[in-house]
């Protein structure tokens, strides 16, 4: 994590974004343990200020806590929504409803799209930055061969392309600075439970911080806008 430790400066400062899931909490834990950052910093619904992904009002409060205290040099959105109680993965059209679309879509893109309208102009303009987000392999157009998942799908491929757009213009700001959709593969949380029988590889929430983190630290600012996997693979779009 060579690029990651380098920025382990007296003001260096890192933000996870969903820091109460399974994977928030390991990338912190990760944190932590390797002293990868001088200050690091997790906001959800719970934390103080508090960060809710459908209330621009919340993000706009934690991105201006972050501004006073300095410019992260890694944010990390680890937030996602597959399903509920209420409702499961559609298999088929019959299943699509409008309810479920528009969670889908503001928990998976607007709601990420907005953490980047407010916490990539806090990025130092001229040293390597990070913004990272959690798309799924299953968001990629080109790589779809099952169908199914019709809300989870067209969300996180809707969050690709944001990536892609907010990338572009982050880098006439920025050109040192990086913003990536990750893959980080199945992870053994709650939001994966019922899929982990599927003949994924199943990894614990700590090992898939320490990959993803691995992806990170080795990627330069010429993949930025791109989509990769937990290995650092490029995905399709």
């Amino acid at each position: 994590m060579q690029q990651l430790q380098s920025s382990n400066t007296e003001h260096s400062l890192a933000v996870v974004i969903g820091a109460n899931g399974g994977l928030g909490s390991a990338l912190l834990a990760e944190f932590a343990r390797e002293k990868l950052f001088a200050r690091f910093i997790g906001f959800s619904r719970k934390s103080t200020p508090s960060l809710d992904l459908l209330s621009e009002a919340s993000i706009v409060e934690c991105a201006r806590h972050i501004g006073a205290i300095g410019s992260p040099r890694l944010v990390i959105d680890a937030t996602g929504f597959l399903y509920d109680a209420e409702v499961e993965p559609e298999k088929s059209l019959r299943q699509l409803t409008p309810e479920h679309l528009a969670k889908a879509f503001a928990v998976n893109a607007i709601g990420p799209a907005l953490l980047m309208k407010h916490f990539l102009p806090l990025m130092p303009r001229r040293e390597r930055a990070v913004f990272a987000t959690l798309s799924a392999k299953v968001g990629s157009i080109g790589d779809n061969h099952l169908g199914g998942w019709y809300s989870y799908r067209a969300s996180k491929a809707a969050l690709n392309q944001l990536v892609r757009t907010a990338a572009i213009e982050l880098r006439r700001t920025a050109p040192n600075a990086i913003c990536v959709a990750l893959h980080p593969g199945t992870v053994d949380t709650r939001l994966s439970e019922p899929f982990s029988k599927s003949g994924l590889e199943l990894q614990t929430p700590a090992l898939a911080a320490r990959r993803l983190l691995d992806v990170i630290a080795n990627l330069d600012s010429t993949q930025s806008g791109q989509f990769f996997d937990y290995r650092g693979r490029n995905l399709p779009w």
